[in-house]
């Protein structure tokens, strides 16, 4: 992955709202990022395969699920942008919104699933 490629990904308000939350959770089901970025699941669908062919996120089903975390193989400098973007910006609107309405939503799929 070269940086020209990873600061595109990161020049959408979408794909950087979506990333944000990725960093802060860990993984992130498309139910969710539609719930707390309050956007329909294609437009998610579409910018998670973005993120997904530049290989910033990997997927995993389960069952109907898709859950999207940053990808393990991710360059390490890519990774520690990823996390220092994420530790300035978090606190600031519209992250920390899309944050606490993601904890706020009920029926998250990991607490179905535990």
């Amino acid at each position: 992955m070269e940086p020209n490629q990873l600061f595109t990904i990161l020049s959408d308000a979408t794909r950087l709202r979506a990333l944000m939350l990725i960093q802060a959770e860990g993984e992130v089901c498309v139910c969710e990022f539609t719930h707390a970025l309050d956007e329909s699941q294609p437009k998610i669908s579409r910018h998670l395969a973005v993120m997904r062919e530049a290989g910033v996120v990997d997927a995993r089903r389960e069952g109907t699920w898709m859950h999207y975390r940053i990808h393990p193989e991710l360059p390490d400098w890519a990774k520690q942008t990823i996390e220092s973007t994420h530790h300035r910006i978090a606190g600031l609107s519209p992250f920390s919104a899309d944050f606490e309405k993601l904890t706020e939503m009920n029926n998250r799929p990991e607490k179905n699933c535990a």
